[in-house]
């Protein structure tokens, strides 16, 4: 849709958020069009006047939020992946405008974390009249990331991951990665010094919500209004290593196994191979070494009912 000015509002009422920004990823989630347009319409029925501005190539969506003014609007909108996301978070840096999400992705973490509903009306609702939390924000490496950073195997999947069978199969395209990766991730270690502590794991996570790849907890304590940022420890390496950990993680029991420790710091430095991809919020973006910090900085982010109750 092209942007356009929707149906004007009647009269302003406190707390609701009438000029809208939405930076839409067209490549997300093939089948989620129908989705983004009845938000788009629910969103008019509200009486919202909606800007649209779609994405060409990495980097567009970061760029468009962060050219965003209050004055011109009053909330901008994320409709794509969690890596569109992080884009507009990073974008956001410095601005006191309000971020939703309309989840068109393969995994949506951030929307199964912060209880935003999947339906189009209920969404629309949540963007132009849902509360808004400041919420904390970690940063690796100078970029923000609201939800998780990793290094080691799961970097690896996301590095090599085909995009072709992302877009075609979804989270399948994961499983198929994963199953290839066993066999072709060089499993080294890595020096993580968490607050000044040395530690040595096989794979890394660094949480700063409890979800991960979906509805699956990784690091349970963390939370997004907890200013620490959470340490999961891979401590053995190798296939049967690997296959160990990913049933822990869908039978929920990864935490309790005895060679995972989940620690909280506030800094974090991972050293390694030089080149190890490293990344953010479901992307790759940089390399090793590692420095994670619990930014102080923190943002205005719209959560759904769940997480508002």
């Amino acid at each position: 849709m092209p942007e356009s000015a929707k149906r004007q509002p009647a009269r302003d009422e406190a707390g609701v958020r009438r000029r809208v920004l939405v930076v839409y990823n067209p490549t997300a989630g093939g089948s989620t069009r129908p989705r983004f347009d009845r938000v788009l319409e629910h969103l008019s029925r509200l009486g919202a006047t909606v800007t649209v501005r779609e994405t060409m190539d990495r980097g567009d969506a970061e760029r468009i939020a962060a050219n965003a003014s209050s004055g011109t609007f009053d909330i901008v909108v994320a409709a794509g992946g969690d890596g569109t996301i992080n884009e507009v978070v990073n974008g956001l840096v410095g601005s006191d405008l309000p971020l939703a999400i309309v989840p068109l992705g393969t995994a949506n973490v951030l929307a199964a974390e912060i209880g935003m509903p999947l339906r189009a009306r209920r969404i629309a609702r949540a963007i132009v009249r849902g509360e808004v939390r400041s919420v904390h924000v970690g940063s690796v490496n100078g970029r923000r990331f609201l939800m998780m950073a990793g290094v080691g195997f799961d970097a690896h999947v996301v590095a090599n991951v085909d995009p072709r069978l992302k877009r075609a199969f979804g989270k399948l395209a994961y499983v198929v990665e994963t199953l290839v990766g066993l066999f072709r991730f060089p499993y080294r270690h890595y020096r993580v010094i968490i607050d000044g502590t040395p530690h040595d794991a096989a794979s890394v996570v660094i949480a700063n919500s409890h979800y991960y790849g979906g509805r699956f907890t990784c690091a349970p304590q963390a939370r997004l209004d907890d200013p620490a940022l959470h340490v999961c420890l891979f401590e053995r390496s190798g296939p049967w290593s690997v296959l160990r950990y990913g049933w822990g993680l869908v039978a929920g029991r990864l935490h309790r196994l005895r060679d995972v420790r989940v620690i909280a710091g506030s800094g974090i430095r991972i050293e390694g191979a030089t080149g190890e991809p490293v990344q953010c919020d479901g992307d790759i973006t940089g390399k090793l070494p590692l420095v994670a910090r619990a930014d102080a900085a923190r943002m205005n982010l719209v959560v759904g009912a769940a997480a508002a109750s």
